[in-house]
This record gives C-alpha cells, structure tokens and sequence, in this order.
C-alpha cells in the first residue's frame, strides 16, 4: 500500500543581501586580488563600430531615494544588431565589444555605462524590434532580479512598432522604460529606474 505524498512547502527565496558589490563588484569595494577588473566594468576595448554613448541609469526605491546598494547588468547587440559572441565561428560581431556590462550603483543610485547604441534585432513575430538594452537588477531587498528594457527617446518611430512595448496597454507606462537623450560628446542616455510607487519602471517576467 502506497503512503500519500506530502506536499512540500516552496523553498525560500533569498535577498541579495547587502553583500551585492562585495560578490560582484569586488575591487569597486576596494577588495583586491579577485579580479584584476571587475566583471563587465570595460565594455569597450579597442576600435568598434557604431555611434559610442554614455548610458546613465539610476536606482531609485519607492520614496524616489536613491539606492546606493544596487547594482545592474546590461545586454545589448551590437550596432549590426547582432548578440553573436566575438569568439563563435560565425561571428560578425567586433571582437572589441562585449556586449555585456555590470556596475555598481554609486551613493547616488546610480551607473554609468560606457557602451555603444544598438543595433535593430528581429522580434518573436520576424519583425524588427526598435534599439534596446536588457537590463538586470539587483539590490538589498530583492529576492528575485528584476528585468526590464531601456529604449531610446530618438527612436520613436521604431520604439511605436516595437513587439515588447506594445504588450505594455497603457501607453504611458512605456514611458517609464525611455531614455532621454543630452547632447554630448559621446551623447548621453538618461533613464530613472523606480523601484516601486506611482512612477514604477515596467518590469517583464520572461
């Protein structure tokens, strides 16, 4: 005879603690003999393609104060818009781009990649999606990390076709995922990323 099969309760997901940037960010906390560099504090190593820029992103929670403890990766295809790593056989990206960054927020909340602007890829429907980034979140507090996009304000004709920001209905929450653009040398992006409250960023469970 067969006993029942209890059900277990779901295991407990755990915070990223306080320990974020000592575990990912070693030297960034002044913890040598790690990492020659962080991980993913250089996207850029030599001569690349496309329009180079400044992406500024900053953290905050749901008061609109800076969190100091965060920290975020990034994912983008090249300005080809391709994600093939350099170092596969049929690569056509440029080996002196990553395509992939990680920084630590600041006392300000925030980060500041030095990346290249990305090319179109296709979408889930064949379509080309309009110029994003992925971001990954992480921070004291989150159990799970947080996924989300950033678009660019100078797109807007393609960000209006873009399959991702036409699942979001209301049309103004698409703005919380859009970066303005300032004139600079290289041009600079700039996007707010809450957390929480009336103005929260659009967050995707992929």
């Amino acid at each position: 005879m067969l006993h029942p099969t209890p059900s277990l309760k779901e295991t407990p997901s755990q915070t990223a603690g306080p320990y974020v940037h000592i575990g990912m960010t070693p030297n960034f906390c002044g913890i040598g003999g790690v990492y020659a560099a962080d991980l993913g504090a250089t996207m850029i190593n030599g001569p690349v393609e496309g329009e180079r820029i400044s992406l500024e992103l900053r953290l905050l929670d749901g008061s609109g104060a800076p969190l100091s403890d965060g920290l975020i990766e990034i994912w983008q295809a090249d300005a080809n818009g391709s994600f093939v790593a350099p170092t596969a056989p049929n690569s056509n990206s440029v080996p002196a781009f990553t395509g992939w960054g990680r920084l630590p927020a600041n006392e300000q909340g925030v980060m500041v990649f030095e990346t290249i602007k990305p090319g179109r890829v296709a979408g889930p429907d064949g379509a080309l999606q309009a110029p994003h980034i992925s971001l990954w979140i992480v921070a004291r507090g989150i159990n799970i990390g947080l996924q989300t996009r950033v678009y660019f304000a100078d797109e807007a004709e393609a960000n209006a076709d873009d399959f991702v920001l036409n699942k979001i209905m209301d049309k103004r929450r698409r703005e919380t995922l859009i970066a303005r653009r300032e004139e600079g040398s290289p041009a600079r992006y700039v996007l707010d990323i809450h957390l929480q409250g009336e103005k929260e960023t659009v967050f995707f469970d992929f």
